[in-house]
């Protein structure tokens, strides 16, 4: 990944892991997610491919876009459903993306199922980074109810 791509992802990850923003960050989270992910789609795939399509996902459904959200995010499972060597916290994370979605679409019971299967998968996870990674992104997506 260029530098350039590196910062936009660090940037948007930034943003979104904030317990707010204002209408001004929520526009540039979204422009860094977009940056970093045309970059990622372009000069990769496997791996990178879903992060970009994560942080799409969980951008969108933080700005309260559902339909973009949910767009990302059924794109992410399908992703990482397709692979048989998806590791436990990228699943974890797909699941954790979706609820969000659902969750800016008002889904409610997409949101349920999906949130209480990453919230499953999320707390099985041991190894430290990956848990680290998990608990950031779950922490900010709204529980059921």
């Amino acid at each position: 990944m260029s530098d350039d791509a590196s910062a936009e992802e660090k940037r948007a990850w930034q943003l979104a892991q904030q317990d707010s923003r204002t209408p001004a960050e929520d526009k540039e989270m979204l422009r860094c997610a977009q940056a970093a992910a045309a970059h990622w789609v372009e000069a990769t795939a496997g791996l990178d491919h879903v992060r970009a399509t994560v942080l799409l996902a969980h951008a969108y459904a933080l700005v309260g876009d559902g339909k973009g959200a949910l767009q990302y995010a059924r794109q992410v499972f399908a992703l990482v459903r397709s692979r048989e060597d998806s590791p436990a916290w990228e699943i974890a994370l797909a699941h954790a993306v979706l609820a969000h979605a659902a969750a800016a679409n008002d889904e409610r019971s997409l949101h349920g199922t999906h949130y209480a299967r990453a919230k499953s998968l999320g707390g099985a996870l041991t190894d430290p980074e990956e848990s680290a990674l998990f608990e950031a992104t779950f922490r900010v997506i709204p529980p059921p109810g």
